[in-house]
């Protein structure tokens, strides 16, 4: 329990030194932002801030685990594994990243790569897990073997909240926001479990996204960019496999759920009626059409993701 507090309060202060010297590299170095021409019109004004934040955020993250797991001798291997995922998760980020802006636009690699890229990270994982006798699923207590099924269903969990979470990467720190209370969700139901390593890696990310708030919040100085958002979604499935605990992901990550759901609606909606159901997607882009601010809609958004945690993390002590 110590010593998962101090991987937060380690990875928060190293994100905010960190966070510094990298925003001024990244001036230096040109790496600025390219805004969509179909997002909604005010963002055009954020073209030119910063990206790839997400590097420090993810370093910082690392760092403190590493020390707090060394300081607590839980450098298992299941750690090992869920960290070099994190960081390749963070690396194909990057790549998409570099690509934009070196081309000056809002197209990194192509949607096929980026999606064969996840699919061979979230590999990693599965197989260790799977070399670990994972194959069961909890559902709210009832346990349940799916076999040979369970590789498939941990990829698709995995790719799937990558990409939620890079979603809602689209307001300033809505991703980061909501991930705080997502992984520090993680780390308290990975204490209840005994499930140290996972907790303090939980910990150290929810640290890291908290410090990354204070470069990201409204107006952002810096943007996480792909590098962040596919490595913080990736990352936050696996821990959820490795405890255990998938399936409260539901309420856990409800905003990315909703966000990706959205989109998925308003493309299915327009292909058969001609019709959108929301004024534009993600959802989070309908309540800015609608009038609310940005610091609006990252405000209740966090809340709700607190709220649905909560329940989640009570659900689970009702269930087990």
């Amino acid at each position: 329990m110590t010593l998962t507090l101090v991987a937060l309060l380690v990875s928060l202060v190293l994100t905010l030194l960190s966070g510094v010297v990298y925003i001024d590299f990244l001036r230096k170095k040109m790496f600025n932002q390219q805004i969509l021409a179909d997002a909604p019109e005010r963002h055009q004004q954020k073209a030119g801030t910063p990206t790839t934040g997400g590097v420090f955020l993810i370093l910082s993250a690392v760092a403190a685990s590493i020390i707090a797991l060394f300081l607590n001798q839980t450098t298992t291997e299941r750690a090992f594994v869920i960290l070099l995922a994190f960081i390749f998760f963070g690396l194909a980020g990057f790549l998409d990243d570099f690509q934009k802006i070196s081309k000056k636009q809002n197209k990194g690699i192509t949607p096929r790569m980026k999606l064969g890229f996840q699919i061979a990270i979230a590999l990693l994982p599965t197989i260790f897990l799977i070399f670990n006798d994972y194959a069961e699923v909890d559902i709210f207590g009832k346990v349940i073997n799916i076999g040979f099924l369970y590789p498939f269903f941990a990829v698709f969990i995995i790719v799937g909240v990558s990409n939620a979470v890079n979603l809602t990467d689209g307001l300033d720190g809505l991703a980061a926001g909501n991930s705080v209370f997502a992984f520090l969700a993680c780390s308290i139901i990975s204490i209840l479990t005994d499930n140290i390593d996972l907790a303090i890696i939980s910990a150290a990310v929810a640290g890291s996204c908290l410090g990354f708030l204070y470069f990201n919040k409204y107006p952002a100085k810096v943007f996480m960019g792909d590098t962040g958002s596919l490595a913080l979604g990736g990352l936050l499935a696996i821990i959820a496999l490795a405890g255990r605990f998938e399936i409260y992901l539901i309420l856990i990550g409800l905003i990315f759920m909703s966000e990706t759901l959205s989109v998925m609606m308003q493309v299915t909606s327009f292909k058969l009626t001609g019709k959108r159901i929301f004024k534009m997607s993600p959802i989070h882009h309908h309540f800015e059409l609608c009038g609310w601010s940005e610091v609006k809609i990252v405000t209740v958004f966090s809340i709700i993701t607190l709220i649905t945690s909560a329940i989640a993390i009570k659900l689970y002590m009702m269930a087990h």
